[in-house]
């Protein structure tokens, strides 16, 4: 597992990422009820997941081994939100079976598309200084944005069949995207509990 400090520059990225993430989460959901969109509601709601990751990011920064890896443990419970929340939606769609707009789907999905751009830019070159914490932080951005790919097609598609179910398909993907992240982030914790109990033994042994 890395051991190296954080670099200075972190904590101010993480404090813009999370500024992002909860300006376009106000615009996404706003959109996504408008227009009935399943995959658009997942989305956002992974904006402000990404917004709450990364303000505990910013707290956690310095802290030890031991308590980053509670707060990574932490943070893979929070990946799994979206997800659930995703699947009652789907529920919920299933009530009405109509299309969202696909206009507006479309382009909300290329909008968060160049938002997550920038964030897993800002975040690419930290992602494996400071373990779990940043680990999570990337993985976020990086699924985010294939999401978004996802999205802007699922748009497309549906402009041409009219159809709900590439929006829900894309819903359910980016569910499975998100348990798979935790799933990394969860491993890096662990990780970071290893060497917390290894640094223990070897104060005791000294």
């Amino acid at each position: 597992m890395p051991r190296l400090p954080p670099s200075p520059g972190l904590r101010p990225v993480v404090a813009r990422v999370a500024a992002l993430n909860l300006g376009y989460f106000g615009v996404e959901i706003a959109v996504a009820l408008a227009i009935g969109s399943v995959a658009l509601i997942a989305d956002s709601l992974d904006f402000l997941e990404d917004a709450a990751i990364n303000l505990l990011i910013f707290a956690g920064l310095g802290w030890s081994v031991r308590n980053r890896a509670r707060l990574g443990t932490l943070l893979a419970g929070i990946l799994l939100v979206p997800g659930l929340a995703t699947a009652y939606a789907a529920y919920e769609k299933f009530s009405d079976f109509t299309a969202p707009a696909p206009v507006p789907l479309t382009l909300t999905g290329l909008g968060a598309l160049l938002v997550n751009l920038a964030c897993a830019l800002m975040l690419a070159r930290h992602r494996d200084g400071h373990g779990s914490l940043t680990r999570a932080a990337y993985f976020s951005a990086r699924n985010d944005v294939a999401a978004n790919l996802a999205i802007i097609a699922a748009g497309l598609v549906t402009a041409l069949t009219l159809s709900p179910w590439p929006d829900l398909v894309v819903a359910a993907g980016i569910a499975v995207l998100n348990a798979d992240s935790a799933f990394d982030v969860l491993k890096a914790a662990r990780r970071e509990w290893r060497a917390a109990a290894e640094d223990a033994a070897s104060q005791a042994r000294a």
